[in-house]
């Protein structure tokens, strides 16, 4: 599980990218805080974090994430082991 504090940000500001060829995700956040209708002086904040996995034990294909209260949860399962192969001797 990867858990990030992205207070201030929403749901549709969030991007998580996946690529298993590269065994690799990236989040981005980026605030459209553009808003010209307030007299509050917020920055344009954006953020981005990849995630490489060098051993290639994790499921990128089964990844999923959830999001509430600015708290974005990614939950990358372990690839289930193979079996070893028992050869008979003969």
């Amino acid at each position: 599980v990867i858990e990030f504090a992205l207070a201030g940000f929403s749901k549709e500001e969030l991007s998580i990218e996946v690529k298993p060829d590269k065994h690799s995700i990236t989040v981005r956040a980026s605030s459209q805080a553009n808003d010209e209708k307030s007299n509050r002086r917020i920055a344009r904040r954006s953020f981005e974090k990849t995630y490489v996995n060098f051993d290639n034990n994790l499921d990128l294909s089964s990844v999923s994430a959830s999001f509430n209260n600015g708290l974005l949860e990614i939950t990358v399962p372990l690839r289930p082991e193979k079996e070893p192969l028992k050869i008979e001797i003969s």
